[in-house]
């Protein structure tokens, strides 16, 4: 694949449980290409967010290799893992993680805040995201006044105020219903369209998928060929 951004090889994750292990992912290889579209698709414990935390630099794997535009993963410090994580990708979660005690447009500028970024220039960015994803009316509200789509909303324009390389979205419809589900998915494809930033989206939702330029099967920890 030309224009590689990310590259695992034999990716193995194995979870020990009280007296018995539970092998999650069993030697997956993926590649992804700069600016692309991918969907892993799979039923729940499948192994898609174990994959997206190991690529995304969230946990490390038992064997295997994690290469980011050509640099290895397990050789970064902690400190540089950090970095990694907060500069170069950008999260968005089903169940949102956002800081309850924070309004809409705090929760949105804090990886910008956690990097150091110029206060005014971060505050800037983070208005224009959230009038971006249709909430410039609501900068001041903490999350438990929005409503789960808003929130999700906010979760996304968080995950974009670094301007990341790579978007990993983690089944962000999946606490949704299936009119605001879609709204949320055509704004994650509107918004990396824009900048052709890479985005993979884990979902089992074939709907979901669908949208995807790429869409790669995951069951019982392999990718299905």
């Amino acid at each position: 694949m030309n224009n590689l951004l990310l590259s695992a090889r034999a990716l193995t994750k194995t979870y020990i449980l009280g007296k018995r292990s539970l092998d999650v992912l069993r030697g997956v290889d993926l590649d992804v290409a700069r600016g692309e579209l991918l969907a892993l698709r799979g039923a729940s414990g499948a192994g898609k967010s174990t994959l997206l935390h190991l690529i995304g630099g969230l946990d490390s794997p038992n064997a295997g290799e994690i290469l980011f535009d050509g640099r290895d993963l397990a050789g970064f410090s902690e400190r540089q893992l950090t970095q990694f994580r907060n500069r170069r990708v950008g999260f968005i979660f089903q169940a949102y993680h956002l800081l309850p005690e924070l309004d809409a447009l705090e929760n949105v500028c804090l990886p910008g805040r956690m990097a150091r970024l110029n206060r005014s220039t971060v505050e800037a960015r983070g208005r224009d995201l959230l009038a971006r994803v249709g909430l410039q009316d609501r900068l001041d509200h903490k999350p438990s006044e929005l409503s789960g789509g808003e929130q999700q909303r906010v979760a996304i324009a968080r995950a974009l105020i670094n301007q990341p390389e790579l978007i990993l979205a983690d089944e962000p419809t999946g606490n949704l219903d299936s009119r605001t589900g879609g709204e949320i998915i055509e704004l994650l494809k509107s918004l990396r369209a824009e900048k052709q930033t890479t985005l993979v989206i884990a979902t089992h939702d074939a709907k979901v998928a669908a949208h995807a330029g790429r869409v790669i099967e995951l069951a019982d920890g392999r990718i299905q060929t």
